[in-house]
């Protein structure tokens, strides 16, 4: 679409205020102080220290912060000077829209169903226990205290606490992230908890008369308008006027969409006070707290408006409903100028930046252009896409350390705990979805995957409903459980990042499925086990995807069809060719006939009627490659990440991360995959003592005994080892029974290539490198010497009569022995192990990968929990 001329005049007035302050862009985000961080804001207004928080908001007043300042930098003297006030950028921005272009359609979550057998469903069916876990009383007990309310029961703690000033943004999220869940589930029980708390609301808003709808007090934004301290209440608004529209779309609450408007009536009179009383600079200065992504839900406010009034005109129903122009008008006012400006010179400045402020402020701009037509504004978010990813991003496609972007192209020295807001992820994933179905382009299909499957699936803790992480640590040694926030609680954290997590989980068939809006086209973007109901194309379409492997390095894809009765219409299938695969063995076929496969990075295009006999299938090759960190500095080219097609592969280590590079170009030389008759070979070793179990462990190259871990730990990492038999015709297990009278070594499951030694009688046992020819790595399994079913004890294969050996009345770190036979008391006990499956086993997706002084067990960085790790490795010749 075109804007009018008056539009065009609004822009240019805006451009040249923001060029003008281009020297002092940075000010504009709260730097140098840190209080543009969540983590550091809530840390800060927790605390007691009156001292600390007089010190640091010292610092809030930016410069310039005179309203003459700001002025003089605006050419007034050649304009009109009723052309600034609030009712003259009514009137320009009021012109009618045209529509913006030929864009992808997104399926609805309502037609799409995620497969129980694949990671994704299963992460989403841990999100919906944590949703139905929550408790409506609890989510609102703040709105109702705020608005004078009875209060049954307690609120929750952390962020969504009585005394936090962002109380209420959790609640937003958990809007939207029930909506989405809801349509992607239909649960019943999840449909009457999120009506109750639209309902809860809206007795809320009815209450306080106004609009107003928030869990603090309205004298928050006294503050926001005053340039005063106060933690981003229009952060929480946005998140609540995103769940109510939300609310209103997925699950048609049209009660959700009065309060959506009702709110924007209240802030539209909020804002235009600030700018007639005072200035629009004054305005854009006060954007310097975070707003999150009020540009964007105003954006689509007036679509949904504009979109309703138009489908209803058209089908002659008189309606009240329409698109109100001061929507628009809002949203253009929370188009960050000072930020975006840059982006729209194609400055490559974001470094100093807050990321999670700045993101949905481009996803905003991103909706301008799609109800707008405003090329401007797509130039916007394809080069800040383009900014962050070749300069900002890590491998797992994340980006930001510590909340903020750092120096372009030198990640190498941001390797930490706290990089990757895991909120930031959330926010470019919606960026690059927008950009995908503007242009088709397979980058950011690509991108998307990568994103998502890095940087997302990870963030919960295995399928524990409601225990998420705020941060995905990168140092080498890292642990998701050792952050400073580390893994968060189900009622007491309400982070920022559970808020986006929450939604993340609640909508992963968003963008596996998009249709083209003029003929009956599918791409389909993302090979994820599911089923969709395309109505458009008259197909329920099943897609279901192989269990990816290391030891079969193939994605193998499967597309089964059940037309629509009566149905006769032709339509083109589209299979995205991922950019990582390559063309060797690569196959594509129609009913078992070969079709021809394009290049790499673009569309396989199949165009037929579907009928239920039809079968498409798909096998692309799955490589290993590396891919060098984010830093121009020749010094850091060794740096390297390890990945196999989209995965991103972690180490299991605890800081070591020197690797061997192999010989030529192939990594296959240094990094070599897990047979899988190797997962069955894996066992622990215990025993009760007293009132506790232990178990036998390896602990920085010796042998203890200590307490049963958990799993998903390191120490469940090294209480775990392979069984490697003497005999490879004994290699398989189905029982105990298997073992006994056998030889085996024993490998630690965390230290490939390592073998458990004896040192001699009554020494310690060690884990070397290798083994020497004198037996000392040998074991017999014999069956237990306390004479009960079930255990086993490990017997030397060069001393005979001689046992491993835990001694009598030890503690956790006791040290394991070689030791012979004797009489005494308890002697048998020690020697004598319950033999389980191993604590931890291997993922499907394991590989051994080659160091210079130990091997690393690879896996998805997303199948890991609380064990360290390392994605970043020095890769040497």
């Amino acid at each position: 679409m075109q804007m009018g001329q008056e539009m065009k005049g609004l822009l240019v007035m805006v451009m040249v205020s923001l060029l003008c302050v281009f020297g002092i862009s940075k000010e504009c985000t709260n730097i140098p102080t840190q209080l543009s961080s969540h983590s550091f804001r809530y840390e800060l207004l927790s605390s007691q220290n009156e001292t600390w928080k007089e010190e640091m908001f010292e610092h809030y007043h930016l410069t310039p912060t005179d309203d003459s300042a700001w002025a003089s930098l605006l050419p007034r003297k050649t304009l009109r000077e009723d052309e600034y006030s609030w009712e003259m950028m009514y009137r320009n921005l009021k012109s009618p829209l045209k529509s913006s272009g030929n864009f992808l359609n997104e399926m609805s979550l309502h037609n799409v169903r995620l497969d129980p057998g694949s990671i994704h469903w299963q992460a989403q069916h841990t999100n919906l226990e944590y949703l139905l876990m929550l408790d409506v009383n609890k989510l609102v007990w703040s709105f109702r205290k705020t608005a004078g309310l009875p209060t049954p029961g307690k609120a929750y703690g952390g962020w969504e606490a009585p005394d936090s000033e962002l109380r209420g943004h959790f609640v937003g999220h958990y809007l939207s992230a029930s909506a989405q869940m809801w349509a992607s589930t239909h649960n019943e029980t999840l449909k009457k908890k999120m009506s109750a708390l639209v309902s809860a609301l809206s007795a809320c808003q009815m209450k306080m008369g106004t609009g107003y709808l928030s869990a603090f007090p309205s004298e928050l934004f006294d503050r926001f308008e005053a340039i005063k301290p106060v933690w981003a209440p229009y952060y929480t608004i946005h998140k609540i006027l995103a769940g109510l529209l939300d609310q209103h779309t997925l699950a048609d609450n049209s009660q959700a969409l009065k309060m959506v408007k009702w709110m924007v009536d209240y802030f539209y009179n909020r804002v235009r006070n600030v700018i007639t009383n005072y200035s629009v600079e004054r305005h854009y200065l006060s954007l310097n707290e975070e707003t999150g992504g009020m540009n964007d839900v105003l954006y689509k406010l007036f679509s949904i408006t504009i979109n309703l009034w138009i489908s209803l005109t058209r089908a002659f129903i008189v309606t009240s409903v329409q698109a109100d122009p001061k929507h628009l008008v809002l949203a253009h006012l929370f188009d960050k100028p000072c930020f975006l400006g840059l982006l729209a010179v194609q400055a490559d400045a974001i470094s100093g930046f807050h990321a999670n402020t700045h993101i949905p402020v481009v996803i905003g701009a991103q909706m301008r252009y799609e109800i707008t037509g405003d090329p401007l504004y797509k130039e916007i978010g394809a080069f800040f896409m383009d900014v962050v990813n070749s300069s900002h991003s890590y491998a797992t496609g994340g980006t930001s350390v510590g909340e903020f972007w750092s120096d372009p192209k030198r990640l190498a020295s941001t390797l930490q705990t706290e990089n990757e807001e895991s909120c930031t992820t959330y926010n470019m994933l919606k960026v690059s979805r927008h950009l995908f179905r503007w242009t088709k382009e397979m980058a950011y299909a690509d991108y998307y995957e990568r994103a998502l499957t890095n940087g997302v699936l990870g963030i919960q803790r295995g399928t524990e409903p409601g225990v998420m992480i705020y941060m995905l640590p990168q140092y080498p040694g890292s642990s998701k459980a050792k952050s400073y926030h580390g893994w968060g609680t189900l009622y007491d954290s309400f982070w920022c990042c559970y808020g986006t997590g929450i939604e993340s989980f609640s909508k992963l068939g968003d963008s596996i499925y998009f249709e083209e809006r003029e003929a009956p086209g599918l791409y389909i973007i993302q090979y994820i086990s599911s089923s969709l109901d395309w109505k458009s194309g008259q197909i329920l379409l099943h897609q279901k995807v192989d269990p990816i492997v290391s030891s079969d390095p193939y994605l193998r894809v499967t597309l089964t069809f059940s037309p629509k009765k009566g149905t006769s219409q032709a339509s083109t299938l589209y299979l995205r060719i991922p950019i990582w695969t390559n063309s060797e063995g690569a196959t594509a076929t129609i009913n078992s006939q070969s079709l021809p496969l394009p290049a790499l990075g673009s569309f396989l295009s199949v165009n037929r009627k579907w009928s239920s006999s039809d079968k498409l299938t798909l096998q692309i090759p799955i490589s290993l490659r590396t891919e060098a960190i984010k830093d121009d500095r020749h010094e850091y080219a060794s740096i390297q990440a390890i990945l196999y097609g989209p995965y991103l592969l972690a180490g299991h280590t605890s800081g070591d991360w020197n690797l061997k590079s192999g010989t030529g170009n192939s990594l296959s030389d240094s990094i070599t995959p897990i047979p899988a008759s190797y997962i069955g070979q894996l066992v622990s070793f215990s025993q009760e003592y007293g009132n506790s179990t232990f178990a036998l462990a390896n602990s920085n190259y010796s042998i203890s005994m200590e307490k049963l871990p958990e799993s998903g730990t390191d120490a469940s990492l090294q209480a775990t080892f392979r069984l490697i038999f003497k005999d490879s015709s004994s290699s398989k297990l189905s029982s105990i029974k298997d073992v006994i009278g056998k030889s085996v070594m024993l490998e630690p499951f965390d230290l490939p290539g390592m073998l458990l030694v004896q040192q001699g009688k009554d020494r310690s046992l060690a884990v070397t490198n290798s083994a020497d020819d004198d037996g000392s790595s040998i074991f017999r399994v014999v069956s237990g010497l306390d004479g009960k079913d079930g255990t086993v004890s490990l017997e030397s294969g060069v001393q005979n009569g001689c046992y491993v050996y835990s001694g009598v009345d030890y503690k956790s770190g006791q040290s394991m022995k070689l030791s012979c036979k004797t009489s005494a008391t308890g002697f048998n006990q020690g020697a004598s192990f319950v033999m389980n499956k191993g604590l931890s086993q291997y993922h499907p997706i394991s590989f051994v990968a080659k160091g210079d002084k130990r091997n690393f067990l690879l896996a998805p960085l997303y199948s890991l929990r609380d064990e360290s790790y390392t994605i970043y490795f020095h890769i040497q010749p």
